[in-house]
């Protein structure tokens, strides 16, 4: 047979199958299928699994945790290291599976890979850094030691955007603290996890990681299982809100439910600078990131400067498929939903007289692909300045007075993520200050490194991943108290 690219044969679908204790298990009922979104043909089929086949990778992961919770650190990070070189040698094997079922650029989900590798590596090493302390007692002869230890089960529900690095978040920092999980991927997706489960199989002892496949009841039957001690999503605000409600009040959980985020360029920010950050954050994964730049608030004094600018680079962005064209800028969108949503966000800001710089509307031919869409003159009501579009738009307007443009971005629910640009640093600590988001990048666009704790506020959710942080929030202290009567 024709091996198209990185090893997935010319046409091939991809037969998943839940992963519990080890192994691959067959399922009852009718499966999902999933089609490529630049293409229309069939990628992979994945089952929807019921209540009992997710209460089994449940009580796999209760029956590995009994001895997984006992391996001492250094054991956990050599699994996890041998994890991360396992799925190295498998970069191109798990791109390719997530662009047939994504839709992002090649060259883009091999750095989605590596970034997944770094993490599971990370973790490894701070598995090893987890420290309890000692308390002084009021009275002689008493020590009072305090342990972390692991909480037990994780359900780690997982969206399709980045459908392998967000896996890594959760999948390491739970294994890290000594945790085992059972992961749901998105039913968009369920390819890539597929063959990430071989990973998993050749080097986690079974049960510490297990896979079950499905749609919403699916995940809904896993977070409310009593048996699963924390639930870690990463989703949208509705979902979020929907899981809220089906877990159970002694589960733990963290969310992480994306926003509208801002960006705001001043009077003395470098334009051109500006622009091509708000190119590469507005436009990576076609908009779909939970922390994408929505709306742009930019300084009269270079509005029209920064408009042309980023008009121009919108303009110059390749939209391909991303088999086709690996260094695509821009692949196709993964949902219908999401591609509608998008061009009723452009069409709303067009009624309410914005003007439309750049894009406008679909890419001529098969699949879910938009032109890079820049909509200059937003006013404030407009759906694309108000609402996550998760699209590869934008809205741009205008201000006079900087507290005026940060009382417009904090003007949302949601707070994930907020970006700045400003060669004055008076304006950058009010902008670090007065921006309420939980993660605010000033003249860059990276909001999110490994070592540092990422989260939200308010309606983009609570709990933090990434950093020490991200393998605190799987630990539960434990307080000890000795008396030994040694003077």
């Amino acid at each position: 047979m024709q091996r198209d690219h990185a090893g997935a044969a010319a046409g091939s679908v991809l037969t998943c199958r839940n992963f519990v204790a080890g192994t691959w298990q067959d399922t009852a009922g009718p499966g999902i299928e999933r089609t490529n979104p630049a293409t229309g043909e069939v990628v992979a089929i994945a089952p929807r699994s019921a209540a009992d086949e997710v209460d089994a990778a449940v009580r796999a992961a209760a029956g590995a945790f009994r001895q997984w919770r006992r391996t001492v650190p250094a054991d956990r990070a050599g699994h996890l290291h041998r994890l991360a070189a396992a799925c190295a040698d498998r970069v191109d094997d798990l791109a390719t599976a997530i662009t047939r079922e994504q839709g992002k650029p090649l060259d883009e989900a091999r750095g989605e890979v590596r970034k997944f590798v770094a993490a599971l590596h990370y973790y490894a090493e701070e598995a090893t850094r987890v420290y309890g302390r000692t308390i002084p007692n009021d009275a002689p002869g008493f020590t009072s030691i305090v342990e972390k230890e692991p909480l037990g089960v994780v359900a780690g529900i997982v969206p399709w955007n980045y459908p392998i690095e967000l896996i890594g978040w959760k999948l390491a920092g739970a294994v890290a603290a000594g945790c085992t999980i059972v992961l749901k991927p998105s039913e968009y997706t369920p390819g890539c996890a597929q063959v990430l489960s071989e990973c998993l199989a050749a080097t986690l002892p079974p049960g510490v990681a297990n896979i079950v496949y499905g749609d919403g009841s699916t995940g809904q039957a896993l977070v409310a299982h009593p048996l699963v001690a924390k639930v870690g999503f990463t989703g949208s605000q509705a979902t979020g809100q929907a899981l809220y409600r089906a877990v159970t009040g002694v589960t733990g959980l963290s969310l992480e439910l994306g926003g509208s985020c801002p960006m705001i360029v001043t009077g003395s920010a470098d334009v051109t600078a500006a622009v091509r950050g708000a190119t590469r954050r507005a436009f990576r994964n076609a908009g779909q990131i939970c922390i994408a730049i929505n709306r742009i608030y930019v300084h009269e004094t270079v509005y029209d400067a920064f408009v042309d600018g980023l008009g121009a680079a919108a303009d110059a962005l390749t939209v391909s498929d991303g088999l086709a064209n690996p260094a695509a800028d821009v692949g196709s969108m993964t949902m219908d939903e999401t591609y509608r949503r998008t061009l009723d966000h452009i069409a709303d800001a067009d009624k309410r007289g914005a003007r439309i710089v750049a894009g406008g509307g679909p890419v001529e031919g098969p699949g879910l692909f938009l032109r890079p869409t820049v909509i200059a003159d937003a006013p404030d009501d407009a759906l694309i300045m108000t609402e996550e579009t998760f699209g590869p738009a934008v809205g741009v307007a205008r201000y006079t007075r900087l507290a005026d443009a940060i009382d417009r971005a904090n003007g949302v629910p949601g707070g994930l993520a907020a970006y700045a640009y400003t060669n004055d640093t008076r304006e950058t600590f009010t902008l670090a200050g007065e921006l309420d988001f939980g993660n605010v990048a000033v003249n860059n666009v990276d909001a999110g490194i490994i070592n540092a704790p990422y989260g939200g506020r308010r309606e983009s959710g609570f709990g933090s991943e990434h950093g020490p942080e991200g393998l605190e929030s799987y630990l539960q202290l434990k307080h000890v108290r000795l008396r030994h009567d040694a003077q």
